[in-house]
């Protein structure tokens, strides 16, 4: 199963609290990736590019869980 699905079944099950936990965790993470890019180049930038991507899915879920209720 590819690394995305995998994720995608994890989010599904995290509560909403949860949910918020690891976006603030995720955000928190990217600020340090761009500023240690910023410093000195990242051997992959491409990890930026992904943690956003999880930021955003995070998010969507996090949206269609309060939608629900």
């Amino acid at each position: 199963m590819s690394k995305k699905l995998e994720f995608l079944n994890n989010i599904k099950g995290m509560s909403e609290a949860d949910l918020k936990a690891r976006i603030t965790e995720d955000e928190l993470r990217l600020k340090k990736l761009k500023f240690a890019h910023a410093t000195s180049p990242l051997e992959n930038p491409m990890t930026i590019q992904g943690v956003r991507r999880d930021i955003a899915r995070l998010k969507t879920e996090l949206k269609k869980k309060q939608n629900a209720n």
